[in-house]
């Protein structure tokens, strides 16, 4: 019954194929505002889950624009291609992250992180 409003980032947990594209499943991740984070509300729709994301270490590349998933993608792949083959980082998943509202038009920010093992 409280409004926590947005929060930054949107963070989607892409799955990659073996050809750099994406599988359709994907998990869309908001931050719980921190005044809630020691109680946080009990979702009323059972698919929402409350999950504590754990620190960790992440190798990053920043661009620009309305990011689409080929945005995404491409700038994974980019990433991949920067840290070459001597980077231990997590291969099953990335996490694709989103700063700013619909509305903003312009310097907008948009993150590939991968999680270093």
């Amino acid at each position: 019954g409280i409004g926590m409003g947005m929060t930054a980032p949107v963070s989607i947990t892409a799955f990659p194929t073996e050809d750099g594209s994406l599988q359709q499943k994907v998990k869309v991740s908001l931050r719980i505002p921190s005044q809630f984070q020691a109680n946080p509300p009990c979702p009323s729709d059972k698919s929402i889950k409350i999950e504590e994301r754990q620190g960790m270490t992440v190798y990053s590349t920043q661009f620009g624009g309305y990011a689409k998933e080929t945005d995404y993608v491409n700038y994974a792949a980019k990433l991949k291609s920067a840290l070459g083959s001597e980077a231990a980082y997590r291969k099953d998943f990335y996490f694709c992250n989103g700063y700013d509202p619909p509305m903003k038009p312009y310097g907008r920010r948009n993150e590939v992180w991968f999680v270093k093992e």
